[in-house]
């Protein structure tokens, strides 16, 4: 934040986003009633990300590229605050271990993946994406099977 104030101008993008996350982290450590742990802060910037992305989403399909655009940089500074995500390819090895350690071969059996992965990858990985990669293996696995 220190850094931001200093940059007056260039930095004020910067200082917007951080301002916004220290109060999204504030409302959630009174909600709590606690001091926020690392997994809780993670928590809270990971899905500060995930509304934006939403946004973007939703802005685009209105036809308003250039707020989007806005959101696309509030999303590159939380980001620097939070862990590397996970490429596609290191989602789909984790998964492949769980679905086999789980016994899973059927699309049915997504809730029990799902249950037994995202604790692991918790504010490294997108639930989104990993939610299709996931059915994507167990639709695989069940060709297979036939």
């Amino acid at each position: 934040m220190k850094k931001a104030l200093k940059a007056r101008e260039a930095g004020k993008k910067q200082l917007s986003v951080i301002r916004m996350a220290r109060a999204a982290l504030k409302n959630r450590a009174i909600t709590l009633g606690r001091e926020l742990t690392d997994e809780d802060v993670i928590e809270v910037l990971a899905k500060e990300v995930k509304q934006r992305r939403e946004a973007i989403r939703e802005y685009t399909r209105l036809g308003r590229p250039d707020v989007g655009a806005e959101l696309e940089e509030e999303i590159a500074v939380l980001e620097t605050y939070l862990p590397r995500q996970l490429s596609e390819e290191e989602i789909t090895r984790i998964a492949r271990e769980v679905v086999a350690s789980t016994g899973a071969g059927e699309v049915r059996d997504l809730g029990r993946v799902m249950g037994a992965i995202m604790p692991g990858l918790k504010g490294r990985a997108d639930g989104k994406a990993v939610q299709e990669i996931v059915r994507k293996l167990l639709l695989e696995k069940n060709k297979d099977e036939e």
